[in-house]
C-alpha cells in the first residue's frame, strides 16, 4: 500500500501538468473567437475565482477575450470576446452563475439586479462573440450585439425570431441584444 501512494501521486502530478497551459497557449485559446482584424490588438484576461481578473496581454483596441471553459453553465470548451467596457457586467454575471446554481434562481437574481438598476449596462452596439461546444473541434460561433433598452419601437426590429432575421432578445431591458441567426 505504501508503495502505491508515490505512484498514484506521480500519475496525478503528470496528469495535472499535461493539462497546464502556458500563458501563450492561454492567450491563443482566448483569441479564437476574435475577428481577424481585431485579434492582434485585443486584450486577453484570465478570470480569477473572486470575479476579478489578471491581464495576460494588454491590447490596443477595445476588444477583450477570455476563457470560460469549466465555469458554471458553460460548455467544456468556451471562449468569449466582448468590449472592454463590458467587464463589470461580465463579473456580475459570473458571480451570479457561480453562486446561484439553479437556472430559475439565476434568472430571478438577474431580474432583481435589473429591477434595482444595479446590473451594469453593456456598451450599446458592442459585440459578444461566443465560441463554445463539447470540444474545440465541435465548437460553434454565436454573435450577439448589445442594445440595452432597445425595443421594437426604438429599432424597428421584431422582438422574436418568427420572421427569420435579426431580432431583439430581452427587449426593453439592459440585457437586450440583437440575435443574429446562423451565427
Amino acid at each position: 500500500m505504501k508503495c502505491m501512494i508515490p505512484v498514484v501521486l506521480t500519475v496525478l502530478a503528470l496528469s495535472a501538468s499535461a493539462f497546464a497551459q502556458t500563458p501563450e497557449e492561454m492567450i491563443e485559446k482566448a483569441l479564437l473567437p476574435a475577428p481577424r482584424q481585431m485579434k492582434e490588438g485585443a486584450t486577453v484576461i484570465k478570470w480569477k475565482p473572486d470575479f476579478t481578473y489578471d491581464t495576460l496581454r494588454k491590447g490596443t483596441n477595445r476588444l477583450v477575450c477570455y476563457d470560460r471553459s469549466g465555469q458554471p453553465g458553460q460548455q467544456p470548451f468556451a471562449v468569449e470576446c466582448t468590449s472592454i467596457a463590458n467587464l463589470e457586467r461580465v463579473a456580475q454575471s459570473l458571480k451570479i452563475e457561480a453562486t446561484v446554481p439553479d437556472k430559475k434562481e439565476q434568472q430571478a437574481a438577474f431580474e432583481a439586479l435589473e429591477k434595482e438598476g444595479k446590473w451594469t449596462k453593456p456598451e450599446f452596439g458592442s459585440l459578444w462573440i461566443h465560441f463554445s461546444g463539447p470540444s474545440q473541434a465541435q465548437a460553434r460561433t454565436h454573435v450577439t450585439i448589445a442594445v440595452p433598452g432597445a425595443t421594437t419601437q426604438s429599432l424597428g426590429l421584431p422582438d422574436n425570431a418568427t420572421k427569420g432575421g435579426v431580432w431583439i432578445m430581452n427587449a426593453g431591458s439592459s440585457a437586450a441584444h440583437l440575435m443574429t441567426p446562423g451565427s
